[in-house]
């Protein structure tokens, strides 16, 4: 809607012009009238569209003919002023005045006309017989109005008129000649039919009608009200409602009927609620609201969006097989101007078995396009009528920045859900393989897919310690002088070659070397087609002393030439060390799933035994004030920050031990064929004070390279120390203990 309505009077002379403008601001008729009268802004909360407005009095005796074209390029509306009792000056209405203003504006932005007939006091008949052929041979012609600026007779009347042209056209929505909705007009409101339908069965019920009245006007209608309006339809069309409810054609009636009476501001009420503008086109303010992204910060969507979304699934998924088909995606994307998802989604996302996008795939490329591009998403949310249909202010409320990630590393927990892994490798070397694996597919499915239906992305969720995650793979182009900014950006590295072709390592080994040897991205290396024979790699070292040297994981296997289901123990093991980057040692690969399970469980016991002896202390109080009793002593005991610290190192130790332990014989507990158990562990739920979760002061820090001798014997002392303070510490307990029950 414009902010101000800007309205030029022109017409002969001494037909009262100026007049009415005197007898609009002073409200009678003036006694002298000047020649022109100066330029007047009408405040808002005056007027009743609640718009400021300026009216420009035009005075051939005063100005030329180029501040007139100035004035009429400058106008929004323009009131051509006859007098009823002069037949010249109504033959200059055509002959004259139109030509003239359409010759000065442009076609594609014509300036709406009203009629004025002034000095309506002079004559007992009306001018309107002679006036409707004029309306009905120019279009831009909205209304004609006869006043008297003496008599002061439907003055506001003019102004209000001249105001609605502007805010309220009614050109975009309606053609008298065909006495119908033209065709954007119809398009628009389909799109708010289909909107404010929100079960998808074609008819508008009672509840949905409410819903959609409150949200246009604010107010619901009385059921009466309700009946009233069907009823109107039922009498004009036959199939304007159908079960009781109001159907697109009854719809399309209504607004048809409101334009005809004159009440074409309903229909533009409509209209800008759902976002469009005069020209009924969706506005850029609605479809991309403003939304700030801090560097190294990323978008995802949060809870009410994806319900939202999962709403419009189910909306439109009518087999209810949790699939979404050709047809029903097409359904669901008519209320968009184009259709947004290309054929290459379905290799991106997962499908079923027909190749329709599944319900947890529906999900994943919308999380996929607010991640890569939040605008697109924006405008995706704003089509379907998000910030509508759950009453927000736009449609940037669906949308959750991220904190930065280099807050994420020094705290070592991180609140995000969606992590990004670049698969880097050189030509040839099982990339694509890698990506279509992650949703489903074998090598016999991947090789049924087009070349030109490929995707370079691929993404699905994954369960890090009972936590759903999305992982997102992007597969980058085997450019190794170039590559940009956003190949390197994410939050673990794959670096893929294939065992069978002996120079695809060499690829992966200068990228790490060049990249990321000094990055805090975890790396991981995939020794893709690990089903055929492995040969020699053309390299100094080879892919296990590579990884051995840099302390990389050592390189894991992966195939998909198989008919059995696609294990998924890479890709979490992917999305958990994006979530705790620093938290990964290498040896973690090797540990036994018994000796995790073990480890996990040891942390848990002393952690609740810990909680438990602290509860209990806090339930007592001491019955004396010299703070020297027994019960004081033990008190000030367990606050000492020595035992805390021992208590730190106690829980390092162990692990510490545990990963020299395996260090040493890691390799003879685990075959390849049992290898895939090491990430059974993942399944374990995350509980507080997990040592990959804990983010307490005395969190976990395992080290993120092999132990050395001296830590070691460190950790010797500190166990030894630790053990002796225990001791100690029960002992003088068991002391307290004893006292209190004599005491």
């Amino acid at each position: 809607m414009r902010k101000d309505v800007r309205i030029l009077l022109v017409g002969e002379p001494k037909v009262g012009k100026t007049s009415l403008i005197m007898s609009l601001v002073s409200e009678e008729f003036p006694d002298e009238v000047p020649l022109r009268a100066e330029e007047i802004t009408i405040p808002a909360d005056v007027t009743p569209e609640r718009v400021p407005t300026h009216i420009v009095d035009y005075s051939e005796a005063e100005q030329s003919d180029e501040q007139l074209y100035q004035e009429i390029s400058k106008a929004n509306v323009i009131c051509i002023v006859y007098s009823v009792n002069n037949k010249k000056s109504i033959e200059k209405v055509t002959s004259h005045w139109i030509p003239l203003i359409t010759d000065r504006t442009d076609k594609d932005s014509r300036v709406p006309l009203i009629l004025v007939g002034n000095k309506s006091d002079l004559v007992e008949h009306s001018s309107m017989e002679t006036i409707l052929p004029i309306m009905n041979q120019y279009q831009d012609i909205e209304t004609c109005v006869e006043c008297s600026a003496k008599n002061l007779k439907n003055i506001s009347e003019l102004f209000y008129y001249a105001q609605k042209a502007v805010l309220h056209p009614t050109g975009p929505l309606y053609c008298p000649e065909e006495k119908e909705l033209k065709p954007s007009c119809i398009k628009a409101l389909t799109r708010i039919f289909k909107v404010s339908d929100l079960d998808n069965d074609g008819i508008l019920n009672d509840n949905e009608l409410n819903f959609f009245q409150r949200t246009c006007f604010n107010t619901p209608l009385a059921p009466q009200a309700l009946e009233d309006v069907k009823n109107v339809v039922r009498r004009n069309m036959n199939d304007g409602v159908k079960d009781n409810g109001l159907t697109l054609k009854g719809f399309l009636f209504l607004h048809t009927l409101f334009i005809q009476r004159g009440r074409h501001e309903t229909t533009w009420t409509v209209l800008r609620r759902f976002g469009y503008d005069d020209d009924l086109e969706l506005t850029q303010e609605y479809l991309f609201p403003v939304i700030k992204i801090p560097p190294d910060c990323t978008t995802e969507l949060n809870h009410n969006a994806y319900l939202f979304l999962q709403s419009v699934f189910d909306k439109h998924d009518k087999d209810r097989d949790c699939a979404l088909s050709p047809d029903e995606v097409k359904d669901l994307f008519k209320v968009f101007p184009y259709m947004p998802w290309g054929p290459d989604v379905n290799n991106t996302v997962c499908t079923n078995d027909q190749g329709w996008i599944t319900y947890q795939g529906y999900l994943s490329q919308w999380t996929l396009t607010t991640y890569l591009d939040v605008q697109r998403s924006l405008e995706y949310l704003g089509y379907l009528g998000y910030s509508i249909i759950y009453e927000q202010e736009s449609q940037a409320a669906a949308i959750t920045v991220t904190r930065n990630k280099r807050i994420d590393l020094q705290k070592k927990q991180t609140q995000r859900s969606v992590f990004r892994c670049n698969v880097l490798g050189a030509r040839g070397s099982g990339k694509s393989g890698f990506l279509q694996a992650f949703l489903g597919k074998n090598l016999q499915q991947q090789r049924r897919i087009r070349e030109d239906h490929k995707s370079l992305y691929a993404i699905s969720t994954t369960y890090v310690y009972g936590q759903e995650k999305y992982l997102l793979l992007h597969e980058v182009m085997p450019d190794f002088d170039f590559l940009s900014e956003a190949d390197l950006a994410c939050d673990v590295v794959c670096l893929v070659y294939d065992i069978n072709n002996p120079r695809t390592f060499e690829y992966c080994a200068k990228v790490y070397k060049q990249y990321f040897i000094d990055s805090k991205t975890p790396c991981v290396v995939i020794a893709a087609k690990s089903d055929l024979h492995e040969v020699r790699q053309h390299y100094s070292l080879s892919p296990q002393d590579f990884c051995r040297k840099h302390k990389l994981h050592p390189p894991q296997p992966f195939t998909c030439n198989t008919t059995d289901a696609l294990s998924k123990d890479i890709y979490t093991r992917l999305t958990t060390m994006a979530m705790y980057p620093q938290g990964f040692n290498p040896g973690f690969f090797l540990l036994s799933p018994c000796v995790l399970f073990a480890a996990r469980c040891l942390c848990i016991v002393v952690q609740t035994h810990i909680f438990v002896s602290f509860r209990s202390h806090a339930r007592l109080r001491c019955m004396c004030t010299c703070n020297r009793c027994t019960y004081c002593l033990c008190q000030n005991l367990l606050k000492l920050e020595l035992l805390r610290n021992i208590k730190a190192q106690l829980r390092r130790v162990v692990f510490n031990r545990l990963l020299g332990w395996v260090e040493a014989v890691g390799g003879c507990l685990l075959s390849e064929e049992d290898f895939s158990l090491t990430q059974q562990v993942s399944a374990i739920s995350n509980v507080e004070g997990s040592i990959f979760m804990e983010a307490s002061a005395e969190q976990l820090n395992l080290p993120e390279r092999h132990m050395a001798q001296a830590d070691l014997k460190n950790s010797t002392f500190w166990l030894r120390a630790s053990v002796g303070a225990t001791v100690c510490a029960v002992l003088g307990f068991a002391m307290y203990r004893a006292l209190l029950k004599q005491r």
